[in-house]
């Protein structure tokens, strides 16, 4: 029997998150809720839409706080329990910090699919959480017809250490360890159009750990940093420019892309997820000229325009998204590379002026 795990989900990875114009709503509420409660330990909490919390820690150190849970966007279940296993764990590198300790999270149809489904995409969960050196130490299972699997990760990050949305400077250079368009490919594969090659690579940059990126960003003195996931290059971009008050150029032409992800975007086959990324960053973003980003490519769409919509793609187990100083920026980005990631500097950070936030060149 052959089982195409992404039957099993209407999404799938990052792309079937909450859009993030319907998230923001939320999350502002969420903000005014928590008024009463005590906050004397929280380091960084939700209000800059950062990849984890970090609170104070008895011992010393800070712990690093998340919680993610995608839908599956390969067919394979032990690939898609690695890459759930490491887009959960990219968060706290996100935020400088290393992961120590995992719980499964479990959705899965006991009705509809064999156990043995299941225990291949934990396995495949444990060997991700093995590589970073995680312990998966228990879990939460809830019937459901549709298949979901991810992780509660906890965290240290030394203070001195940490890194936010809040904290990036103008005049830095942004340095993408990732290629895009594992949204554009996910559909791809479930619409069973992808090559085999390009599935491949796919899968290789989901399962790659963020941990070295992490460690060679310290290293080269980072001062600010996000990983790339379900809200699109162009929108986690925009929580760093909010929360840092710093506006920031994008050279579209540099930015890193997997195998075919453009041809499928030039056959329209984008998902919805990123779709509703480009109309929502559309509002803090412009063209060079002043031009405003649209919310939708023209019918005759330029290279350009089909960057700006990979800018927006929804990833799942993306890079991080790096502002290095700039004099260490050549040496940041040839430090990557030599670890085998297809890193790359693709913008940098400016002073806020009287242009919108995010300008694309």
């Amino acid at each position: 029997m052959t089982i195409k795990l992404t039957e099993y989900a209407r999404g799938g990875g990052c792309a079937a998150k909450l859009r993030l114009g319907q998230l923001s709503l939320v999350l502002d509420t969420l903000v005014k809720r928590n008024a009463g409660a005590d906050t004397r330990d929280i380091v960084v909490d939700h209000e800059f839409s950062d990849d984890a919390a970090v609170v104070h820690h008895a011992a010393g150190r800070d712990l690093v706080l998340t919680a993610d849970v995608i839908a599956p966007l390969v067919d394979d279940p032990e690939d898609f329990g690695a890459i759930a296993a490491t887009n959960a764990m990219s968060d706290v590198w996100a935020m400088g910090g290393e992961p120590r300790f995992a719980l499964n999270l479990v959705f899965f149809s006991d009705e509809s699919l064999p156990m043995e489904i299941l225990d291949l995409i934990l396995a495949g969960g444990a060997a991700a959480c093995a590589r970073a050196g995680v312990a998966v130490v228990g879990g939460h299972s809830v019937r459901d017809p549709e298949v979901k699997f991810g992780l509660s990760v906890t965290g240290e990050v030394e203070p001195g250490k940490l890194w936010s949305n809040r904290t990036a400077q103008p005049g830095q250079t942004l340095v993408l360890t990732k290629a895009l368009g594992t949204g554009i490919l996910g559909q791809a594969i479930k619409k069973g159009v992808a090559s085999s090659e390009a599935t491949a690579a796919a899968v290789r940059s989901m399962t790659t750990l963020n941990q070295s990126a992490c460690r060679i960003g310290h290293a080269h003195g980072v001062t600010a940093a996000t990983d790339i996931t379900g809200f699109g290059l162009l929108n986690h971009l925009r929580n760093i420019v909010r929360g840092s008050n710093v506006a920031a150029t994008i050279e579209l032409a540099a930015l890193p892309q997997l195998p075919d992800a453009l041809a499928h975007l030039r056959a329209n086959l984008c998902p919805a997820g990123s779709k509703a990324n480009r109309a929502f960053a559309a509002a803090e973003t412009s063209w060079a000229n002043g031009a405003p980003l649209t919310a939708e490519p023209g019918a005759e769409s330029g290279e350009l325009e089909l960057l700006a919509s990979l800018a927006c793609d929804a990833q799942t187990s993306g890079g991080l998204l790096l502002c290095v100083p700039a004099a260490r920026a050549a040496a940041c980005v040839e430090e990557l590379r030599a670890a085998g990631l297809p890193a790359a500097a693709i913008g940098s950070t400016r002073a806020r002026d009287d242009r919108k936030a995010i300008v694309l060149v």
